[in-house]
């Protein structure tokens, strides 16, 4: 398709006149921006959701097996039966006490991704720093 010099004095949309030259632009995707699985942008208006994640409580995902490894890792020979229930709401609170930080931190930036430097800054704020993780800075 050839660009067109027309006799208008405004310019057809996509092309820019420079000095009596007509340029077509290169910008794709018609304007439309960034348009999600609705079809009215992003956040744009209320609208059915293709998948609504029913949300439930994964504290039962810490299964006993996962329990008594961490037992055998801290010297643990035995466990009681009534412990895993005690445990499993331990690391509930341990993680909502991590998790509280890093939001924290992300809201701070502006962003709306948690990273690996947000933990460790978290988890070095509340006294318990992770070793291995010395170049926080990249």
């Amino acid at each position: 398709m050839a660009p067109q010099n027309l006799s208008s004095p405004y310019p057809r949309k996509g092309h820019h006149s420079m000095a009596g030259k007509t340029v077509m632009s290169s910008s794709l995707g018609g304007g439309k921006g960034k348009i999600g699985p609705g079809g009215r942008g992003i956040g744009g208006g209320s609208r059915l959701r293709r998948h609504r994640k029913v949300l439930k409580d994964n504290i039962n995902g810490i299964t006993k097996g996962d329990i008594r490894r961490l037992a055998r890792r801290g010297g643990v020979k035995r466990i009681s039966s009534m412990i895993y229930g005690d445990v499993r709401e331990a690391i509930k609170a341990r993680l909502n006490e991590i998790l509280k930080d890093c939001v924290a931190i992300v809201e701070h930036s502006k962003r709306k991704t948690v990273t690996v430097n947000d933990v460790i800054w978290a988890l070095r704020r509340q006294g318990r720093p992770i070793y291995g993780f010395d170049n926080i800075d990249k």
